[in-house]
């Protein structure tokens, strides 16, 4: 579904409010899964209404999603449950217990067990665990504290918790501005006009003799509450939802690439932008249907429409929004304040922090080791060293490197998105990958040999909602596997070994982008008509690029075989750099390493510096030496508020910079009611079978 098509679910979402169609507005909320009505949910919770609860949620989410969604439901089920041994209703409490709760037994079934005995105990009050279980009423508000911060940690709800802001009556204010905009162009406008329908464009009657236009300025009650309500179809302001799909950003790229560049086609990401008609035909030449299991065929309907937007010039069918407002900052949001300093034991080479739990770093070191710290408690929680695993399935090129001894660091550590697989890249040929079980452990799940030579870089992407890892290597390839290690994808075109890659996606299209280091940059959907842009990159080398974290602004960072080092925002419209950043040295020896974060800051490694940059200003906004001991071009990564951030040190080691936010999130152990009970749920691994 488009932006504007989202809006429009929005638009009547606020007219059902206002009209008082309660029970419409909860069912288009759940259907649509646009807006999760947090008052509504705690309504039916303090009331009990657990059906309806379970049944609003389903909207939005499933037992098996993550760890979060099942310490929800679990909650729910529990209190169920709990609520029935203390009505002494033993029959429905079993009924739960082997109806709702058995679910939960695959993950954990000593804490099943647990709960089964509550049922032999007159009261479960003697449980040691639910001595302090107080009323139906306390019990319910202590649950709900709970599932509300289990809610907005969930991945799933991520800006789905804010209705946004509108002005009162908004849908009736645009069908009264179309009502004036028809009128205007009746041939014979009548001065009071006789409006009675929606359901056809106005026009007024002929009358005797012409009359000059006069504007109908209709208040927004003038729209009046029909008995029938149907669709606006195609007389409303709203488009298709292919053709309002506002994704061509990519092909700016093309239009402006150098006469040198090899343009072979058109990528639509996400603007309206000039493309030559010759370029655009190139995207309609008809192609054999991929026969790829499981993988969408992107050059589809919607594909076409969205080609059909690519025109000179703006028109009437395309909205463009003013850019909202940035919340007021200083510099105290920065990390600036030394909060640890940990020793790995190796040079760290690449870092990540868990995408929810905010203060897990996961390090990836120069002999080959990968390590998981709880910062908070400044432990390791996991440490896997490098080894091979099944020598037999590596290509004999691997194998005859192995027989060199030769060393092998990790290039890349990173986390899926929703923080249940972790990814690593290794200087040569290997990737593995691990399922992170919530508990203090790393599960193997998949080794393959991926590329001749070394492994760059390592991504997740979700084409077709499938879940898929992305890496780029020495020999000039980018390949995408699924989570069985089975080759989905095999790109070629680049001319040297391929550096970085930055997998996106805008409205429904996915694509990739990826920098070699002859500083080459290219753009890829995910089928075989090879690459969609061929551009060049400031110094020409290695760079990488980056999105903000809302993802509508594009960065990249890379240094020039001479040491000159470049930090750039894009203009993915046109193709073209909008800002180049001052403020870095004129030689370094490597390549600077940057990160983005809160969409407001950049930060980049150089001079045994970490500095600072105002996203909308060019100019340095600050610096820090972190205290002294950082590398010459140190990594550094933030976690996703933006409150920590990770420096690699010139001894084997990194530093945790912290803003206020950041220091009280190192300190805050939290104990939530009934921990005894969720502990084992959250542990739970929500295995994936590959």
């Amino acid at each position: 579904m488009t932006s504007l098509s989202r809006e429009l679910v929005f638009l009547i979402l606020q007219f059902l409010e206002e009209e008082k169609f309660k029970e419409s507005v909860h069912k288009l909320e759940k259907e649509s899964g646009f807006f999760f009505n947090m008052k509504y949910f705690e309504e039916k919770v303090q009331a009990g209404e657990w059906e309806e609860v379970e049944k609003y949620l389903a909207g939005y989410t499933k037992v098996d999603d993550n760890r979060y969604s099942m310490k929800i439901f679990f909650e729910i089920r529990k209190q169920k449950y709990l609520e029935a041994l203390d009505r002494q209703d033993k029959a429905k409490a079993v009924e739960i217990l082997v109806g709702d709760l058995k679910v939960f037994s695959t993950f954990n079934e000593e804490l099943y067990k647990e709960i089964t005995q509550l049922l032999t105990l007159t009261n479960f009050r003697e449980n040691e665990q639910l001595s302090k279980y107080g009323d139906t009423k306390t019990a319910r508000g202590i649950m709900l504290i709970e599932l509300k911060k289990l809610i907005e940690a969930n991945p799933l709800f991520r800006d789905k918790l804010i209705f946004p802001t509108l002005k009162s009556s908004r849908l009736r204010t645009l069908i009264n501005q179309s009502l004036n905009w028809q009128h205007q162009l009746c041939k014979n406008p009548r001065p009071n006009p006789d409006i009675k329908t929606l359901f056809t464009d106005h026009s007024c009657t002929p009358p005797n003799g012409p009359l000059a236009p006069t504007p109908v300025n209709l208040p927004v009650a003038a729209v009046a509450k029909p008995a029938v309500y149907t669709s606006l179809g195609a007389h409303g302001p709203f488009p298709p939802a292919a053709a309002t799909a506002n994704a061509n950003a990519l092909a700016g790229w093309m239009a402006n690439a150098s006469a040198s560049s090899s343009v072979q086609a058109a990528v639509v990401t996400a603007s309206a932008i000039p493309v030559p008609q010759n370029q655009v035909s190139i995207l309609k030449r008809p192609r054999t249907p991929s026969t790829t299991p499981g993988m969408v065929d992107y050059q589809n309907a919607d594909h076409e429409q969205l080609m059909k937007r690519l025109r000179p010039a703006p028109s009437v069918e395309e909205v463009s929004y003013p850019t909202a407002r940035q919340a007021s900052w200083s510099l105290d949001d920065l990390p600036r304040t030394v909060a640890m300093t940990l020793h790995q034991g190796s040079s760290v080479t690449s870092m990540d922090f868990h995408p929810s739990h905010q203060t897990l770093l996961l390090v990836g070191s120069n002999n080959g080791e990968i390590t998981l710290w709880e910062l908070g408690l400044r432990e390791k929680l996991v440490s896997k060293p490098f080894k091979i695993w099944d020598m037999s399935t590596c290509s004999l090129p691997f194998q005859a490197a192995m027989v060199k001894d030769a060393p092998i660091s990790v290039s890349r550590v990173t986390w899926s998105l929703d923080g249940n697989f972790v990814g690593v890249a290794f200087t040569k040929h290997l990737i593995h990958l691990y399922a992170y079980t919530g508990s203090n452990e790393l599960v193997q799940r998949l080794e393959v040999d991926a590329h001749i030579g070394g492994v760059n870089d390592l991504a997740f992407a979700h084409p077709n909602k499938q879940l898929c890892i992305v890496t780029c290597g020495d020999d000039k390839l980018i390949k995408v596997w699924d989570l069985t290690g089975r080759r989905l994808f095999n790109f070629e075109g680049h001319e040297a070994p391929v550096y970085s890659i930055c997998p996106h996606h805008k409205e429904n299209i996915q694509f990739i982008f990826s920098t070699a280091i002859d500083g080459k940059i290219k753009a890829w959907l995910y089928d075989n008509m090879g690459s969609r842009v061929d551009y060049d990159a400031p110094g020409h080398w290695c760079t990488t690029m980056l999105y903000s974290a809302d993802g509508s602004r594009l960065f990249s960072c890379g240094t020039s075989k001479d040491g000159e080092s470049f930090l750039v925002e894009w203009n993915e419209s046109e193709g073209a750099i909008k800002r180049t950043y001052n403020g870095f040295r004129k030689k370094s020896v490597g390549v600077v390493q940057f990160d983005t974060t809160q969409n407001r800051f950049l930060a980049a490694g150089e001079d045994s510096q970490i500095k600072f940059w105002d996203m909308d200003n060019i100019n340095l906004l600050t610096s820090t030496d972190a205290e002294g001991g950082l590398q010459a071009l140190p990594h550094l990564r933030f976690n996703k508020e933006g409150n920590l951030l990770a420096v690699t040190t010139a001894d084997n080691g990194f530093k945790i910079i912290a803003n206020a936010n950041g220091l009280r999130s190192l300190r805050t152990i939290e104990t939530p009611a009934f921990e005894a009970l969720r502990s084992p749920v959250e542990s739970a691994a929500i295995k994936v079978v590959i």
